[in-house]
């Protein structure tokens, strides 16, 4: 069994366990409410990282496949009055779907024009939601919340537990991404396409499973919005703000490993949500000083900072071993 795997396993299941149970505690439900934001972020910043930080390529289209879900978990809801896991594989096969499609166009395009055109792919998927009249159209529409799933007491903390359970989720899927041939296939392409392509590496399969898996995850995350929420419209569901606070918290957390987009989505959600008391205006602060301090001084995000105190420690440690061999 490799090095970690056990705790990370323990992990994964304390973490859905204590967001049922913290309720018991008598919380504000205050908490609940952050932490259900802090929690969405780190699928979103997980899931943009599978596509964006292994294979390469940058997508500011995380807002449209957020918004997808949430809309696709709305229909599904006020058609069928379906509960909220069905709602959730409905909104991840759509996102999936999406993946699929917005990959197959948009993959021959390389470097900033394919940044574009995943834009051009919000504003469509945006615009075709304005229009329809079903959902409301650009004005949205109004939820009225159903009864509470039994074992819990409010939808908030309900829906607290279950983005506890897509966080998870969204780690075990971009942590067996990193460590498998999946994983290393991405970094080939994102080191060298044309490289690999030539070493056999099926770079445009690889391309479009991650567009898939980022796809389904990201709309995965938005689909308990509508209940969170009690109202969806368009401008907030498909803001680019999840595009950039997306990207933001993977530059800043470290692209290289599948914990690094999570430390970051729970650093600057966290933030986000305490500087709220203050003004949006600081936050934007807080993030720009971050991204500035992690281009200059370290690339690598925090996970490089870790790693590299890690190094350090222990070439102390050797040092002072040879030193006192040499005594």
């Amino acid at each position: 069994m490799k090095r970690g795997t056990i705790p990370f396993w323990v992990f994964a299941a304390l973490l859905p366990a204590a967001a049922y149970g913290l309720p018991i505690l008598g919380m504000n439900e205050y908490y609940f409410y952050i932490s259900y934001i802090v929690l969405q972020y780190v699928v979103l910043a997980t899931a943009w990282n599978i596509l964006g930080g292994y294979a390469g390529y940058v997508n500011f289209g995380t807002g449209a496949f957020f918004g997808a879900g949430a809309y696709a978990a709305l229909v599904v809801m006020l058609l069928f009055e379906a509960p909220l896991v069905v709602q959730i594989a409905v909104a991840a096969l759509v996102g999936a779907l999406m993946g699929l499609g917005a990959g197959l166009l948009t993959l021959r395009l390389k470097g900033i024009f394919f940044s574009i055109a995943t834009i051009a792919v919000a504003i469509i998927i945006e615009t075709f939601v304005l229009n329809w009249r079903f959902v409301g159209g650009a004005t949205g529409v109004q939820i009225i919340r159903g009864p509470v799933t039994y074992g819990f007491e409010t939808h908030t903390r309900m829906l607290f537990f279950v983005m506890s359970v897509l966080a998870v989720a969204s780690l075990v899927i971009a942590r067996y991404i990193e460590t498998s041939w999946l994983g290393r296939g991405l970094q080939a392409l994102r080191d060298a396409e044309v490289a690999a392509e030539c070493s056999g590496v099926p770079t445009l399969r690889l391309k479009l499973i991650a567009c898939a898996v980022s796809g389904a995850l990201m709309a995965a995350a938005g689909a308990p919005l509508p209940l969170y929420s009690s109202f969806v419209e368009p401008h907030s569901v498909f803001s680019l703000n999840y595009s950039v606070m997306a990207l933001s918290m993977a530059v800043i957390g470290g692209m290289a490993r599948w914990w690094g987009p999570a430390l970051g989505a729970v650093l600057i959600a966290s933030s986000q949500q305490f500087a709220a008391f203050a003004s949006p205006e600081f936050h934007l602060l807080i993030v720009g000083l971050l991204l500035i301090f992690v281009v200059i001084a370290a690339p690598g995000g925090l996970v490089g900072v870790i790693q590299w105190v890690g190094n350090w420690r222990v070439s102390r440690k050797e040092i002072n071993r040879s030193a006192s061999v040499v005594k």
